[in-house]
């Protein structure tokens, strides 16, 4: 009898496509959760993921006979976990869950296990610059439910820091929250930032891939755009990263399935931890990662681990791989973007993805929540993979309220 597994995925998950693909590879009967349309011919279970006990509730009614149920993204991730309970598979407790969905609660939990990560403030409306300036500037504020760095903003001063607070707040609003929820004051850690990317299991965490972001995060906005693997960063410097990440998931409880950290290397060569979900990589970065001899995905080794299959190999099936995502790089209406073939025959690069369509409305950060699309590149080193993808950033223009402009990705 075929396994059953449900994929859980917001409305705008970037996801949902690639574990679908990955359930076809396993010949795993699937049924795909989600809270919008689902693609055409797929059908599956409406939920609203914005009330995670109901939708647990739900899943477990409709759905008693499952082998494996998998959260892909910020929104699901809380469902997912909650559902699984109810269900005995295998999860990660719903309270561990919740921590990484709550940037406050995710620094006072790390705070209690003394996990080395940037000394922070909790501030309600109006206390934003008398927390930062008892912290010290410069600070990043930050909202604490939102993702992709959406409202995340580096204040330099008292004024500054009042301004950001003022846009936080707005932004909230825009999204449907609560602009009067309290926000998160962190002092700002310089130095470079990895990523951990990694499956929990029996035996810990197994880490499939440490990632650096070669392109500076200081601010005033955090948008990402170059990730390259395998990091290029000091052997020592990357296991500090790894032991760290280890230390956070102990310090919350969390212990299956996949978790993506966020790691920032001081210049004394401290690691502090910025962020950790309980989900992998984020938008289609994932398709830069491939293991074995196969070159299996990171969605067929997750949807493996949920189901409790082995993974033959998750060594890199490439010597070097790596994604440039592409920033909206102004707010307004998006018609294109011009230079694609040009890019696509530059040596290394595997594929090009715009993911926002053409008459679509557009937002720069730390107002918008989107990517217009990603660049995949592999090589035989992580120096050529990154001159790849530079190379194929300088090819891209995109044209936004009929004026051509290019990314802001660094790509000089």
């Amino acid at each position: 009898m075929a396994r059953h597994v449900a994929i859980v995925a917001g409305r705008s998950s970037y996801r949902t496509p690639d574990f679908l693909e990955a359930a076809s590879l396993l010949r795993v009967d699937v049924t795909l959760v989600g809270d919008g349309d689902f693609p055409a011919g797929q059908g599956g279970l409406s939920v609203c993921l914005d009330d995670a006990d109901a939708a647990a509730r739900l899943i477990a009614a409709r759905l008693p006979n499952l082998d494996g149920l998998v959260g892909v993204d910020d929104q699901a991730v809380l469902t997912a976990a909650a559902a699984a309970d109810l269900l005995n598979l295998p999860h990660n407790p719903v309270a561990a869950v919740a921590a990484t969905r709550d940037k406050a609660r995710l620094r006072t939990e790390l705070a209690k296990a003394a996990v080395a990560q940037p000394g922070f403030r909790l501030a309600p409306p109006g206390a934003v610059a008398p927390a930062a300036i008892e912290l010290g500037f410069p600070v990043v504020v930050k909202p604490t439910g939102l993702s992709a760095s959406r409202g995340v903003i580096r204040a330099n001063d008292p004024a500054e820091a009042a301004v950001a607070e003022n846009r936080i707040r707005s932004i909230l609003d825009k999204a449907g929250t609560p602009a009067t929820q309290t926000l998160l004051v962190e002092e700002f850690v310089p130095g470079d930032e990895i990523v951990v990317e990694g499956l929990l299991g029996h035996d810990g965490l197994e880490v499939l891939a440490i990632i650096d972001k070669p392109d500076p995060l200081e601010g005033p906005y955090f948008e990402e755009t170059l990730f390259v693997t395998p990091s290029r960063h000091d052997p020592a410097d990357q296991a500090r990263a790894v032991g760290l990440t280890e230390r956070t998931v102990d310090a919350l409880g969390l212990e299956t399935g996949p978790i993506h950290a966020e790691v920032r290397i001081g210049p004394n060569g401290g690691c502090y931890l910025i962020e950790i979900a309980a989900r992998s990589i984020g938008g289609l970065c994932g398709r830069a990662l491939s293991f074995g001899l196969l070159g299996e995905s990171l969605e067929v080794l997750i949807l493996r681990s949920a189901l409790g299959l082995t993974s033959p190999d998750s060594t890199p099936a490439r010597p070097a791989s790596g994604v440039l995502m592409l920033p909206i790089p102004a707010t307004g209406t998006f018609s294109g973007v011009a230079g694609i073939e040009e890019a696509r025959r530059i040596p290394g690069i595997d594929d090009i993805t715009i993911t926002v369509a053409t008459g679509r409305r557009v937002e720069t950060l730390p107002d918008g929540d989107r990517y217009l699309g990603f660049v995949f590149a592999g090589g035989p080193d992580p120096d050529s993979v990154e001159t790849s993808l530079r190379r194929a950033g300088h090819e891209l223009s995109v044209t936004i309220d009929g004026e051509e402009v290019r990314p802001p990705t660094a790509l000089a």
